[in-house]
């Protein structure tokens, strides 16, 4: 059996305990170890366990969970954790083998669980079967973070009764910030006119997106979630007469992603190229160096695009 985070109620609302406020930051040696799989992940873990954790990403920066390899070092980290956190939903594929072979299944979180998956329409172009049965992206609705809070919030707790009033205190200021970054979006997304609330990405990362703030997904580039998947030339026609016919600004391609199917489309029909940021943060001195940050970068690049 796997660790797993109780269904319990959202932490949000729920009052904190009074010495909260008068814990002192704990010794490294006595902080509780985990892992993360990508740099987002790692950064929510961090909002939450705050002092008392010590949080390593096995993804360095800029890396595409859907092709990622493990190296040894990550074993190590799965194998030195108390617990490991991941997306879940599918996303992961290199995750379990790791965990099986350190014989760490029972450390999992999965984030997303108690996420109700978007279910995938198009088609997978690798041969293999598509994820999880639904859409993994789930961080780019920000209402879906607020969950994962909660479950690292709940699994911290568990693992470190001693400072589960901390990691409550971390949550409800963490899920404020969420909440303000939820309407920030609605605001922005205000200026671009209903009839160009259009995307077209690489592969289809904005389905949450899409549905919380009033978008439109017309199609991608890889017609998959993955990265990993070749499109045929009659696919990218297709794409390209759909682009056309609704009339779409730009093509939203991942800051690390290859570019050349993007550019030949942008070529043909005319659109631009806008970047944003996918499964990765940037680094500290980039422009999306934490979830907050990364969303704000992605949503001012789709308004500017689109209005």
């Amino acid at each position: 059996m796997r660790l797993k985070a109780s269904l319990l109620p959202i932490l949000i609302g729920l009052s904190l305990l009074p010495v909260a406020c008068g814990l002192s930051p704990a010794p490294a040696s006595d902080r509780l170890r985990v892992a993360a799989t990508t740099s987002i992940v790692g950064d929510v873990v961090r909002q939450v366990g705050g002092e008392y954790v010590d949080v390593s990403v096995l993804l360095p920066l800029g890396t595409d969970p859907h092709t990622f390899e493990p190296r040894p070092q990550d074993a190590a980290a799965i194998a030195e954790a108390e617990i490991v956190f991941a997306n879940g939903a599918g996303l992961e594929e290199f995750l379990q083998p790791l965990l099986a072979s350190a014989g760490a299944e029972q450390k999992l979180v999965e984030v997303s669980d108690g996420i109700a998956l978007l279910p995938f329409e198009g088609e997978a172009h690798t041969g293999e079967d598509e994820l999880a049965g639904g859409d993994p992206h789930t961080w780019m609705d920000p209402n879906n973070v607020l969950i994962w809070v909660n479950e690292i919030a709940v699994a911290l707790a568990s693992a470190d009764p001693d400072n589960a009033a901390g990691y409550r205190a971390n949550a409800e200021i963490y899920a404020a910030a969420l909440r303000d970054l939820d309407a920030w979006i609605r605001t922005e997304v205000e200026r671009i006119p209903p009839e160009r609330r259009l995307l077209v990405s690489d592969h289809a990362v904005f389905g949450y997106f899409a549905r919380a703030y009033g978008f439109t997904q017309i199609g991608t580039i890889t017609g998959s979630f993955s990265t990993n998947a070749s499109p045929s030339a009659q696919e990218l026609a297709a794409l390209e007469d759909s682009i056309r016919s609704f009339g779409v600004p730009a093509v939203f391609v991942g800051e690390s992603s290859g570019r050349s199917l993007a550019e030949q489309v942008a070529a043909d029909t005319g659109v631009q190229i806008a970047v944003v940021y996918h499964a990765s943060l940037s680094d500290a001195s980039g422009p999306a160096s934490t979830y907050l940050e990364y969303m704000r970068y992605n949503v001012a690049s789709i308004v500017a695009a689109l209005e």
